[in-house]
């Protein structure tokens, strides 16, 4: 049985935080509507901005957790 504490001691767990971001912001961008919570679905064609600003926040929140996961990596080795 895995330690599930000792995965999420190590950096590995932003790594898996930042990749599931970044899938489900290409997979919501290419599917054309998000889901929001207590609000149903958003369509890309019938609420762009509220549509595309979801969006940036999942790729930003990729980005962020795959940069924190490189520079935990880099700071441990040194």
């Amino acid at each position: 049985m895995p330690d599930w504490h000792q995965l999420f001691a190590t950096p590995y767990v932003y790594l898996l935080f930042g990749l599931f971001f970044i899938f489900m912001a290409v997979g919501y961008t290419v599917s054309g509507k998000i889901r929001v919570r207590n609000q149903g679905w958003v369509y890309r064609a019938e609420q762009p901005a509220q549509f595309w600003t979801r969006i940036a926040f999942y790729y930003v929140a990729g980005v962020g957790f795959i940069g924190y996961y490189l520079f935990k990596v880099y700071e441990g080795s040194h």
